[in-house]
C-alpha cells in the first residue's frame, strides 16, 4: 500500500515525498476506514485527500466553505490533467453551469467535484450527488461543523446526516482543532472506525511575546507604536468593529498603509480591503475575527493583538497567519485583565424562551422550507436559528413547549463552556511557561520542547519554571483520562506540562490545575 502512495505521489503530483499525517490519513482511507486530519495550514492536507482519490475508483466530493478555496484547488487539479478533472457547483455560477458540471460527473467525466454545504442541503443537488455514489468525501475546514469550533458555521450542521446515506468513506480536515472540536467532528460527521492524526501544530518561526497594559489609553499607544516600528505586512486583530475603525486610522496617522475590515461593512468595502491586502497594496489591515478563513497571504511578518481573544483556539489560528513563508515573524498580544470582563460578555446569549418557541414553530409548520424562511417565520436571524436549531437536536427535545427548558439549559452549558476558554487566554497572557508549550498542551501536544524564542524562555522564566517542575513527584495522571472533582464533575485530562495540569470539565469547561495541589488534596479521582 505504502508504495502505491508514494508512486502516485510521484507520478500524479510531483511530490518526492510526504509530509507526517499524509501517508497515515491516506492508509486509513485506502482501508476503507474515515480520517481526521489536523495539520497546520501549508502542511499538505489536501494533498492527503487527493492522494487517495486517484487511487480509488470513483467520484471524489470536496465540500468546503469558500468560493476561493474551491476555486484554488480546482484550478490546481485541472493543471495535472488526466486523473484529476474537477468541477465546481456553487453560487458563482449560473444554473447551467451547474448542470453541466452534474452531467458531467453522471458520465463519469470528473473526478473531483466540490461543492459548499449549502449547495449540498439543496434538495435536488443532494439527490444528484446521491447517485454519483461517490467513494470519497473530503469535509475542509471541518472545524466549522464544531459550535466548539473558532468558525462554526450553521451551513455545517446538517453535514452528516446529508453525507451518511452515501456510503463513502471521508475524510475531514482542519488547521487545528482541540480535543473537543475534534470529538465534534468525530461525532456530527458520524465518523465511524476513524483514523485521528494531529499533525505538529508548532510554527518554530514565530516568535510569540505578550506586552501587560497598565490601562486603555496605555494599550492603544503600545499597540499603534508597535504597529508603526514593525516592517512587512501585518495584521491588528480587534475584538469589536469601533476598535477596528479607531485603530485603522490612528495606525494610518502613524504613517502605516492602512485598511480596515470587519462584519458590519458591505460587502464591496470587505472585499476590496481583503484584496488590497493580500496584493500589498497596503501593508496593515485592522480587523476583527470576520477576517480569517481563506487568508494565506504568506508574507505576513506579524500579527499583533490589541484585545485578548476569544480562545486559544481562535489565537492560534490568527497568529498563524503570520510567517506562512517560513520566514520568521512575530505574534504579539498586548493584554489588559479588563478586556476579559467584554470577551466574557461577547460569549453567545443564552436565547430567550420565547425565540426557541418562535423557532419550534418555525420549524414544525416549514419543515421543508429553508433557513431564510424559517428564520423570517421564527423573527430571528439565520445564525441564531441554526444555533438554535443545534441545540434542540443535541438537548434532544421533540418540538414540545416543555423542550424550552432543556434548550436553555444546553445553551447556559456552552455559555459556560466559552466562558472558560476565555479564562484559558488569560491563563496564556498571564503564564510563565513557554507561551508555545502552553498553546500545544492546549491543542493536546504534552512534553514539546521550549521553544527558546518567546518571551518567557528569553527571559528564562520558562526554563525556571520547567526546572521546579522537574523537581517535583511525577504526575499520576495521563492526557485523556476521565477524572472526577468533588465540586467541577467529571472531565477529561486535556495536558500535563510540568507541574501544571490542564482538564475539560463536561460542566464548567476548562481548569488549570496545581498538580502537587491536586495530588496533595485528593482532589481528583481517575475514573476507570
Amino acid at each position: 500500500m505504502t508504495d502505491r502512495i508514494s508512486e502516485a505521489a510521484r507520478t500524479v503530483f510531483g511530490r518526492e515525498r510526504l509530509r507526517a499525517g499524509q501517508r497515515e490519513a491516506v492508509e486509513a482511507l485506502l482501508a476503507g476506514r474515515d480520517a481526521l486530519l489536523v495539520q497546520p495550514t501549508g502542511a499538505g492536507k489536501s494533498l492527503a485527500y487527493q492522494l487517495a482519490a486517484v487511487l480509488i475508483d470513483g467520484p471524489t466530493l470536496v465540500v468546503s466553505p469558500l468560493l476561493a478555496l474551491q476555486q484554488d484547488q480546482t484550478e490546481h487539479l485541472e493543471a495535472y490533467g488526466g486523473r484529476t478533472r474537477a468541477r465546481r457547483i456553487s453560487s458563482a455560477e449560473t444554473p447551467k453551469q451547474r448542470e453541466e458540471a452534474l452531467e458531467a460527473a453522471a458520465r463519469g467525466e470528473v473526478e473531483f467535484l466540490f461543492l459548499a454545504p449549502e449547495q449540498l442541503a439543496n434538495e435536488a443537488v443532494h439527490a444528484a450527488v446521491s447517485a454519483l455514489r461517490p467513494s470519497l468525501v473530503a469535509v475542509d475546514e471541518a472545524h466549522c461543523v464544531s459550535s466548539w469550533g473558532h468558525d462554526f458555521r450553521p451551513d455545517y450542521l446538517r453535514l452528516g446526516e446529508l453525507l451518511e446515506g452515501m456510503g463513502a468513506r471521508t475524510i475531514a480536515m482542519t488547521a487545528t482543532a482541540s480535543l473537543p472540536v475534534r470529538t465534534d467532528i468525530v461525532e456530527r460527521l458520524h465518523l465511524q472506525d476513524v483514523s485521528i492524526t494531529v499533525g505538529g501544530a508548532a510554527r518554530e518561526n514565530i516568535d510569540l511575546s505578550v506586552e501587560r497594559c497598565l490601562d486603555e489609553r496605555d494599550q492603544e499607544q503600545r499597540v499603534v507604536a508597535a504597529v508603526a516600528g514593525r516592517e512587512g505586512s501585518g495584521i491588528v486583530y480587534v475584538s469589536t468593529r469601533k476598535g477596528a475603525e479607531r485603530y485603522a486610522a490612528l495606525v494610518e496617522e502613524a504613517g502605516r498603509s492602512t485598511t480596515c475590515y470587519h462584519a458590519g461593512l458591505a460587502k464591496k468595502a470587505r472585499e476590496e480591503a481583503q484584496a488590497a491586502f493580500m496584493a500589498s497594496e497596503v501593508d496593515v489591515v485592522v480587523a476583527t475575527s470576520a477576517f480569517g478563513m481563506g487568508i494565506d497571504k504568506p508574507d505576513v511578518r506579524w500579527v499583533v493583538h490589541a484585545n485578548i481573544p476569544e480562545s486559544p483556539d481562535e489565537y492560534y489560528q490568527q497568529v498563524g497567519r503570520a510567517g506562512r513563508d517560513g520566514e520568521p515573524s512575530t505574534g504579539t498580544l498586548f493584554f489588559r485583565p479588563e478586556d476579559l470582563a467584554l470577551r466574557r460578555f461577547q460569549t453567545v446569549a443564552v436565547p430567550k424562551p420565547s425565540e426557541v418557541k418562535r423557532v419550534f414553530a418555525a420549524l414544525a409548520t416549514l419543515p421543508d422550507a429553508g433557513p431564510a424562511e424559517q428564520a423570517e417565520a421564527a423573527g430571528v436571524s439565520a445564525r441564531k436559528l441554526a444555533r438554535i436549531a443545534n441545540l434542540i437536536v443535541e438537548a434532544g427535545a421533540e418540538g414540545e413547549t416543555v423542550g424550552v427548558d432543556e434548550v436553555r439549559a444546553r445553551a447556559e452549558g456552552y455559555q459556560t463552556l466559552q466562558r472558560s476558554r476565555v479564562d484559558m487566554m488569560r491563563g496564556y497572557a498571564e503564564t510563565r511557561r513557554c507561551r508555545r508549550q502552553f498553546l500545544l498542551a492546549y491543542l493536546g501536544e504534552s512534553d514539546t520542547p521550549r521553544c527558546e524564542r518567546c518571551d518567557t524562555c528569553r527571559s528564562g522564566a520558562a526554563a525556571a519554571e520547567e526546572e521546579q517542575a522537574a523537581a517535583a513527584a511525577p504526575s499520576p495522571f495521563e492526557p485523556e483520562q476521565r477524572v472526577r472533582h468533588g465540586s467541577f464533575g467529571e472531565g477529561i485530562v486535556i495536558s500535563i506540562e510540568g507541574d501544571e495540569l490542564t482538564v475539560l470539565f463536561d460542566e464548567v469547561g476548562y481548569k488549570l490545575m496545581s498538580v502537587p495541589t491536586v495530588v496533595e488534596h485528593d482532589l481528583l479521582d481517575v475514573l476507570a
